[in-house]
């Protein structure tokens, strides 16, 4: 760099922020230019379209629940449950038998998904939420 503009950037670095903001307007009406991030590839929504774009945050975490039983089926899913959750008898027997429940909670949706497969492959009704 020259030593005209290492001199301005060591001045631009003194001033406070109420002094540099006051330069950006100056420089603005100076040269006609904005300080303003552009919004060229941007598209404008209305209020309502933000917000609903707020709302939808992308989930990280998931419940797997336990719908259904299907009572032929009741021994088979009790084994399953007690696989996966490490539960002893009675608390599994407990788990299944008060369906709707949740099985699993706060899990990544991969293990969900395989949570899910491995119950309905025994013949419960399972849901991810």
């Amino acid at each position: 760099m020259s030593a005209a503009t290492d001199q301005i950037l060591e001045q631009l670095k003194s001033l406070t922020l109420l002094e540099a903001s006051e330069l950006v307007k100056q420089i603005e009406e100076a040269f006609g230019v904005s300080a303003a991030a552009p919004v060229g590839g941007m598209m404008m929504v209305g209020p309502g379209a933000a917000a609903a774009v707020e709302e939808v945050e992308e989930q990280t975490e998931f419940d797997v629940i336990l719908e259904e039983v299907p009572a032929d089926k009741k021994i088979a899913i009790l084994k399953e449950v007690r696989t996966i959750t490490g539960l002893g008898l009675k608390e599994a027997k407990d788990l299944v038998e008060a369906a709707p429940k949740a099985v699993k909670e706060a899990i990544a949706k991969a293990a969900a998904e395989d949570i899910k497969k491995q119950l309905e492959a025994v013949g419960a009704k399972i849901a991810i939420k």
